[in-house]
């Protein structure tokens, strides 16, 4: 944890600061920011700001419980096979260089004291003081009281779920290849996809792609044995598009076979046994869900402004601000925020890492200028356009709201804005230099789905043979359905 003077604390020095911290702590010689995620927000915001400012001037620490950022829209290329999920991730250690990092996840905001509460992983809560406050906690899936959804569903918003999707995905193709009960190898090959935006249908179109390329290599399995089916509760998908170029977006993936349910909502999942509310009903064993999103909700616990939504309320300085009126010391942006569009006047900027990587940016600016008296700027930002990935070569694109693609222009424009506004170069020739091995050697097509328990070999070697047998069954009952990962 770390102490309140100027120096850095990792993680030897935490417990020696500690009882130092519980009593009064000692004033500091230069402030602190502690930056809440390591998110687009977290990552981006404190590079500007240390470039702005050294190590001298301002102490930086964010605070995140993954030890990476993740660039979440290359998740649905990753599920696919189409990049390692490795090459997504920007490690926060490497990427942020005179920055502390401290991997824990933050309980409890109180800004009236300007007091963090971090659990770590491992190990009791502990508090840590700041000066400035930069709020970039972004947003979790919401989901609904759906019967059998919290047992059988897996998200799509980091890059263990896009993993485990696509291990889950080519698993279930390689048991159903060597099973021979039609309704259970029916039940195998359903894969259902709930939410029409873009996470949903990148997801959906990028799976089934590579699930049409692997059947290649079973003999037992054609195109006809494949289910993918889409549950939408609006009455089209991708709202971020035009209506035109969503329509072509649905009549493509129409013809590739994929099943949508549109003005439909899921009412009920029980043991993988979907109802729908317009009254379908259809067994599945892989059920991903993508149907939006929330603020963090440790936001809406806090002394911190909130809107009616949960997202913290900020001017288009970013300034946190409650009726208008700035709140001293926070600043707020990305996901969790309502970032005022000034293009738009009356709306928010939609989130987007296209507004999340500006709006960190123009925050690390005006954090730097503020604690050196300077001008602060608002952010103002015309989107670009929209691209998606319906799978390999194939995609839709709207740029400066005149210009659209479809199909391999589109998907060549997906990749080379992503590409391109990936964190570090490092990251960057890794994802295109796997790109070039992948359009050479082809993607790889094995499931790695014991990663996810890579103690279940050794678990069953240490029972006797009987036992082995039932361990193996109830394991496998357990690996089944995406939403339910065996023991660590």
């Amino acid at each position: 944890m770390p102490n309140d003077d100027l120096t850095a604390v990792d993680h030897a020095q935490a417990s020696a600061v500690d009882t130092a911290e519980a009593h009064e702590p000692r004033p500091r010689k230069i402030p602190r920011i502690v930056v809440l995620g390591g998110g687009t927000i977290g990552l981006y915001s404190a590079r500007r700001l240390r470039r702005r400012m050294g190590k001298r001037e301002v102490a930086i620490v964010v605070v995140d419980p993954r030890p990476y950022m993740t660039y979440a829209p290359f998740l649905p290329e990753v599920a696919a096979g189409s990049i390692d999920g490795r090459n997504v991730v920007a490690p926060l250690r490497q990427a942020l260089k005179g920055v502390d990092v401290l991997q824990g996840r933050a309980t409890s905001i109180d800004h009236a004291d300007k007091r963090i509460e971090i659990t770590p992983q491992q190990g009791e809560p502990y508090e840590i003081s700041y000066d400035q406050l930069v709020v970039g906690l972004g947003s979790v899936s919401r989901t609904l009281p759906i019967p059998g959804l919290a047992e059988q569903a897996i998200g799509f918003k980091n890059v263990e779920e896009a993993v485990a999707v696509r291990n889950h995905v080519i698993n279930r193709l390689d048991v159903a290849s060597s099973t021979w009960d039609v309704e259970l190898r029916r039940k195998m090959l359903t894969f259902t996809f709930v939410g029409g935006g873009f996470a949903g249908i990148e997801a959906i179109a990028e799976i089934e792609d590579m699930a049409m390329d692997a059947i290649k290599r079973y003999d037992s399995i054609t195109p006809d044995d494949l289910r993918f089916v889409m549950i939408e509760g609006a009455d089209r998908i991708l709202p971020e598009l035009s209506l035109p170029m969503a329509e072509y977006a649905l009549e493509e993936l129409k013809r590739r076979g994929i099943e949508f349910h549109l003005s439909t909502f899921l009412s009920s999942c029980v043991d993988g046994h979907v109802v729908t509310s317009t009254g379908v009903e259809f067994d599945t064993e892989t059920l991903v869900w993508t149907a939006g999103v929330k603020a963090n909700p440790v936001i809406g616990e806090s002394d911190l402004p909130v809107d009616k939504m949960g997202r913290l309320t900020v001017l288009p300085t970013l300034q946190v601000a409650r009726d208008g009126v700035v709140v001293p010391d926070a600043w707020g942006a990305g996901d969790c925020a309502a970032v005022p569009d000034l293009v738009n006047p009356g709306s928010f900027c939609p989130p987007n890492a296209q507004h999340a990587i500006r709006e960190a940016w123009l925050l690390g600016d005006n954090l730097a200028a503020e604690l050196q008296g300077g001008e602060l700027k608002e952010y103002k930002h015309k989107s670009v356009g929209t691209v998606a990935s319906l799978g390999l070569y194939k995609g839709v694109a709207e740029l400066f709201g005149h210009f659209k693609f479809r199909g391999f222009a589109a998907w060549a424009v997906h990749r080379t804005y992503h590409g391109g506004a990936m964190p570090t170069f490092n990251r960057k020739l890794r994802i295109f230099m796997g790109w070039f091995d992948q359009f050479v050697l082809h993607r790889e097509l094995v499931s790695l789905g014991s990663i996810h328990d890579p103690r279940a070999e050794f678990r069953h070697a240490s029972l006797p043979p009987k036992k082995q047998v039932d361990a193996e069954k109830k394991d496998e009952q357990r690996g089944e359905t995406v939403g339910k990962p065996g023991p660590a």
